[in-house]
């Protein structure tokens, strides 16, 4: 790929020759066996999905798609910011004007290892449009750790999982502000995300509140000494060697830090990021004095499958914000 939201898909020999079987500027997945691959192309400029039956790496057949149509248009806006290259999408309300008025902010992250958000693929950012058409802009960021970047990338939170990753998300949310500062209210920052994505809104709110006054955290984790041993080990190490790591990526000495609202959402079912990860968090900040508002969901595990969970919950995200 040219850039980091690019994904190409390629076919290689047993002999290291490489046939690409997508295009070289959008986001591809696919599968192959034997002389046959499907493809699933997609772009930033369309939220369509177009599959390619492929025999010998030619097109023999286009699939058609019988995914649902979206009730919005995505439209991100995606570039590099900061001299690190961060990938950075925005995303507008549908119509909005530039310069128009300014706008309040939200980020939605995910931010850790194994998944990036930035992509070249108009219909991951679904959700995210959906927020920005309530009267936000919306900023979505890949910081260091998130794959596509190669191994030193990756390995920049070797033993930090806070620090760096929240490093990279400020400098190029500060970069965006500074840039759309016609259309952006820097007074106004709020964040969001899952999973580590509820890891990072936390630690955002917590450690740099004069940047976000407001969180929505869903799943976080808010200490490592809790989460999957092969996972957090690999990247804090073992927390008997390593307990200043571990102390300084976890977010329970950080509660008294807390100065805007910070809402925490769990799903009491969770069995990836354990629930009494947020009952700690909870816990730490109710001995700190800092008020903060608490969603346990029954019967919810990590990924919320229920639709009427998962819908009500981004409503009760929007008025959060609002």
């Amino acid at each position: 790929y040219n850039e980091p939201w690019q994904r190409q898909l390629l076919r290689v020999s047993v002999d290291g020759e490489a046939t690409a079987l997508s295009d070289a500027n959008g986001y591809a997945i696919g599968t192959a066996a034997g002389r046959y691959a499907i493809v699933a192309q997609q772009s930033a400029e369309t939220h369509e999905v177009g599959y390619q039956l492929l025999r010998d790496g030619a097109r023999v057949h286009q699939i058609e798609s019988l995914a649902m149509p979206l009730p919005v248009t995505p439209k991100p806006q995606i570039s590099a910011r900061t001299d690190a290259g961060l990938a950075t999408a925005l995303l507008w309300p549908t119509g909005h004007l530039p310069g128009s008025h300014r706008l309040p902010v939200v980020v939605s992250i995910y931010g850790g290892p194994h998944h990036s958000r930035v992509v070249a693929a108009a219909r991951t950012f679904a959700s995210d449009q959906w927020l920005a058409d309530q009267g936000f802009c919306v900023v979505v960021i890949d910081n260091r750790g998130t794959p596509g970047r190669g191994p030193a990338w990756e390995r920049a939170v070797a033993g930090n999982l806070a620090d760096p990753v929240l490093e990279d998300q400020v400098a190029a949310l500060q970069e965006v502000l500074t840039n759309y500062a016609a259309d952006t209210d820097a007074s106004r920052v709020g964040i969001t995300g899952w999973s580590f994505g509820g890891y990072l809104s936390a630690l955002a709110v917590l450690a740099r509140p004069d940047v976000y006054q407001a969180a929505w955290a869903g799943a976080p984790v808010t200490d490592w000494s809790l989460y999957d041993t092969a996972y957090t080990e690999r990247y804090l190490g073992m927390p008997q060697a390593n307990a200043a790591a571990y102390a300084n990526s976890s977010l329970l000495h950080r509660a008294a830090g807390l100065r805007g609202e910070l809402a925490i959402v769990h799903g009491l079912a969770d069995d990836n990021v354990l629930a009494a990860n947020s009952l700690q968090l909870s816990g730490a900040l109710l001995a700190a004095g800092r008020p903060h508002r608490f969603l346990p969901l029954a019967g919810v595990s990590h990924m919320t499958p229920q639709v009427d969970v998962k819908r009500n919950l981004l409503l009760l995200m929007r008025d959060f914000f609002q």
